[in-house]
């Protein structure tokens, strides 16, 4: 018995190859029953099966194992769940028979408030409070609704039967085959699904309103939501629909099941989940309501829809072996979500957008406390917190890299080949490699080692030496320390124009080129701008890039002539910040570039210099608080100009990222305390309190409205607040509510920031989105740390060992700047650590010690001060 305790896999001696399940659940006292019926094939000598449950009550009296050949009934002589290690373990008197056999089990368990396993939501309907049952298994939470081999290669198929009040909606992941009503209940049983890991079943009971559509090919499409929302749920039924066919054309395989249904709940601890057949949502990310809703919504449902999609595919039909391939998942397919929006809607630009996903993969990834993409995770209570960005963004960034790389069709075809071959089956990242490599003849595994087994990633130094172009790799850190990472680095440049562009792989540490072979041009001496030398072209590559004084001052001015592509402008900018915070570039010549990009246009280039101009604003508040009013002033100056073009009011047959961009300009203006546009918010503001449907307050511009209300709200001024909070209780769109969590704590007061801390831990706020009102201000930091301190017994009840926990570390934690927070950080962790938290501890303590270090640099820069007077004051 004891054996089997503390390991991170189940013994291999009996393999499920097929499970029935029948669940009975209550919603009235939050309860179930249950039982299951599972096909095993005993493949070794053993007298035990063990398998996961956990929060079960199993009825030891029900257990029973037949051998199908015999039909010999055994009953173990112990049953022992082992809730530290979430097993069963059943042991008999006798060596089982090997061959398949029959286990049975009978159970009972809670539906609980936790968002995982089987759990309840609430909703309301005709003003009564109802609850739904609803499960979420990924990663390792099926064995809370029934006993399971629940690891993602223990595929078996799935017959489910569901007892449940005739009124209601009962959904799994196949269709209906029978429903019998008996009064006032029925039983729904569903046809027997294809081969799947158990992390991908589902089932959803409650009351909805549906829209429906079909494919080309008669698969039937259908949006579940809430009565009286199903309008809210066409344009998500649309996109399905279409990214349906177009992965059917994409992967040369068509969808797998007779159906597929997608639902909004309204408690849901992710953004969705990919459940086979059977995709649920936060209702963000599925609903979207032509009145209410921004167009960043409508993206926010577009690419979700199309990534959940995507996992059809990549994910349910072919699965990863173990979680250590988490990213295989979720980075193929936040990558190939990018592939069907930008097919779906070109005019948005989504792969220049895309450049915010590759951000904050990076961002992550600087820290000494990153991981690498393939993880090893040898207790299940690690998953959780590998749902990040390396896996989904760096994940994403690095197939994308591989793609530029090798080309979009030899990509495309040797995809196809990979996920016919490994159908309704498990697959290791080697194995895409291997079909890729074959596709290609180029040596994808040992390039693609290089960026999945090590942690980090180099930044690229360029120096120009007598016509000598020389390049040298090193890890980078944002710490500025260094690093001992090694890559194999695809390198793409050109000089002077995107006509001459060259690209190959960097082996070495360093290497050097002679220009004018390599390049064809020559980079003529100091004083003519003419020439310029841009790396990682449109930046495809995951890497940085730092050049030396003279190419970077030649990249400025090419930048104000309007020279480079929109993603090289973002490349830039982009990199030489991180430099800056490493302490490997001055603050003054990271401000001397922003000046370059005042008649910028480009929503996505714009957007990362205002997320720039915060993280500054925050900076240099510790540093120099004397030269913050003139920083404020020279970043308005920068936003001026693309506010007054856009103006506060939509323009007929404006684009999607005009729409975007607006709301970003005018939050950032708010934030900055640019007085027009707080007083032309407060007004538009006090329309729209008086008239919900006014055109003078459209969703796009609600964002900056709210936080240019909460920029003027005090303890003794508290009208604006308080008339925020009654739209928030009026209103029942998730997407309004989260709008107005994420303004209200940037208020500069800090008795409204702690009312407003201690409003998300109140029944008016579902759990779920307790996180949008982390985000405080400057001046709310410490009232936010002690908040967290007096609520942390209370939070981690809450909020337990899901991922959402790690939200409020990394918000309230991150954004301080001192050596003596950081011990005080350590101090209150000391005895409150769990394994869940630890790496997001970890790397929010390293922020902290990356902030004071920088703070350091910054208050030792000379000439800083006559620099930002001069930018804050410059006429242009």
């Amino acid at each position: 018995m004891e054996e089997f305790k503390g390991q991170p896999r189940l013994p291999k001696f009996a393999v499920p190859k097929r499970y029935d399940i029948r669940l009975t659940p209550d919603l009235t006292s939050c309860k179930f029953g249950g039982s299951v019926v599972i096909d095993v094939d005993v493949v070794g000598d053993t007298k035990f099966i063990v398998l996961n449950a956990a929060d079960l009550t199993i009825n030891n009296r029900s257990v029973s194992f037949t051998n199908k050949a015999s039909s010999k009934a055994l009953e173990p002589t112990k049953v022992e769940l082992v809730e530290a290690d979430e097993i069963l373990v059943l042991e008999f008197a006798e060596t089982l028979p090997t061959g398949m056999g029959v286990l049975a089990i009978g159970f009972e368990g809670v539906l609980n408030d936790k968002m995982k396993g089987f759990y309840r939501s609430s909703y309301e309907h005709n003003g009564e409070q109802k609850n739904m049952a609803v499960t979420q298994f990924e990663p390792a939470d099926a064995r809370r609704c029934f006993p399971c081999w629940d690891e993602p290669a223990c595929k078996a198929t799935f017959k489910i039967t569901l007892d449940v009040p005739s009124e209601l909606v009962a959904l799994s992941n196949m269709p209906v085959i029978d429903e019998k009503v008996d009064g006032n209940m029925k039983t729904v049983s569903y046809q027997e699904s294809p081969i799947m890991s158990t992390y991908l079943v589902a089932v959803v009971i409650g009351l909805f309103d549906y829209v429906e559509d079909h494919t080309s090919d008669g698969i039937k499409v259908r949006v579940y939501c809430q009565v009286g929302k199903a309008n809210q749920g066409k344009f998500a039924l649309n996109v399905a629909v279409k990214t349906l066919e177009l992965y059917k054309e994409y992967f040369a395989v068509p969808y797998s099941l007779p159906k597929l249904d997608m639902i909004a709940i309204p408690d849901f601890a992710a953004g969705a989940m990919e459940n086979y057949g059977l995709v649920t949502y936060r209702e963000t990310a599925l609903l979207y309501d032509d009145q209410h809703s921004a167009a960043a919504n409508k993206q926010r449902v577009a690419t979700v829809v199309a990534h959940e999609l995507a996992h059809q595919w990549f994910g349910n039909l072919v699965t990863m072996e173990w979680w250590t391939h988490l990213w295989l998942n979720e980075g193929f397919a936040t990558w190939v979500s990018y592939l069907a929006a930008d097919s779906l809607f070109p005019e948005w630009k989504i792969w220049t957008q895309f450049l915010d996903e590759c951000t904050e993969g990076l961002r992550l990834d600087g820290l000494a406390e990153s991981h690498p993409i393939e993880v090893e995770v040898n207790h299940t209570g690690e998953i959780d917190e590998i749902f990040d960005a390396i896996s989904y963004r760096k994940g994403a960034s690095v197939i994308r890299m591989l793609q530029s790389y090798l080309g979009a069709e030899c990509f495309q075809r040797s995809l196809a080949s990979y996920i016919q071959k490994y159908a309704c089956s498990n697959a290791k990242t080697e194995d895409l490699w291997a079909a890729l490599e074959e596709g290609s003849g180029e040596p994808v595994n040992k390039l693609m080692n290089s960026w999945t087994k090590q942690k980090g990633y180099p930044v690229i130094s360029v120096t120009v030496k007598e016509e000598k172009l020389e390049l040298e790799q090193s890890q980078f850190l944002s710490s500025g320390s260094p690093g001992d990472g090694q890559w194999i680095v695809p390198i793409t440049l050109c000089c002077g124009s995107y006509d001459v562009c060259k690209n190959f792989l960097l082996y070495n540490k360093s290497d050097s080129f002679d220009i004018k072979e390599l390049l064809g041009c020559s980079i003529s001496k100091e004083g003519d701008n003419g020439g310029w030398i841009k790396l990682n072209v449109n930046q495809t590559g995951f890497y940085r890039v730092k050049y030396d004084k003279d190419l970077a001052a030649r990249l400025g001015y090419a930048i104000e002539k309007k020279q480079l592509s929109e993603t090289d402008r973002f490349g830039i900018l982009d990199d030489h910040f991180a430099l800056c915070m490493a302490c490997q570039q001055t603050l003054t010549s990271l401000l001397t570039l922003m000046a370059s990009y005042r008649e910028e246009t480009e929503y996505t280039v714009l957007s990362n210099l205002i997320t720039i101009s915060y993280k500054i604003g925050r900076i240099a508040a510790d540093a120099r608080p004397e030269l913050l009013d003139y920083l404020k002033q020279f970043f308005i100056s920068l936003f001026q100009n693309s506010a007054e073009k856009l103006g506060w009011d939509s323009k007929p047959g404006e684009s999607h990222l005009d729409a975007l961009l607006r709301g970003e300009i005018f939050t950032a203006l708010a934030l900055l305390g640019h007085k027009e546009t707080l007083n032309e918010a407060s007004k538009r503001f006090h329309a729209f309190l008086a008239d919900r449907t006014t055109p003078l307050l459209p969703p796009d511009i609600r964002k900056a409205a709210y936080v240019a209300v909460m920029q003027k709200a005090s303890a003794s001024d508290r009208s604006g607040y308080e008339s925020l909070l009654r739209v928030y209780r009026e209103t029942d769109l998730s997407q309004e509510k989260t709008r107005i969590l994420s303004s209200l704590a940037s208020c500069p007061d800090v008795n409204i920031v702690l009312e407003v801390l201690n409003f998300l831990l109140s029944s008016e706020v579902r759990s779920q989105d307790a996180v949008y009102g982390l985000a405080v201000s400057i001046e709310g930091r410490e009232t936010a740390w002690k908040w967290l301190k007096d609520n942390w017994d209370h939070i981690s009840k809450t909020w337990g060992s899901g991922f959402l926990i790690t939200r409020f570390i990394s918000s309230i934690v991150s954004p301080f700047a001192s050596y003596e927070k950081v011990r005080e950080v350590e101090e209150f962790f000391s005895s409150r650590c769990k394994p869940y938290i630890a790496r997001t501890l970890r790397q929010s303590i390293e922020r902290v010690q990356i902030n004071a270090k920088w703070v350091e640099s910054i208050r030792n820069e000379g000439h800083l001060a006559e620099a930002v007077k001069e930018l804050a004051y410059r006429k242009y």
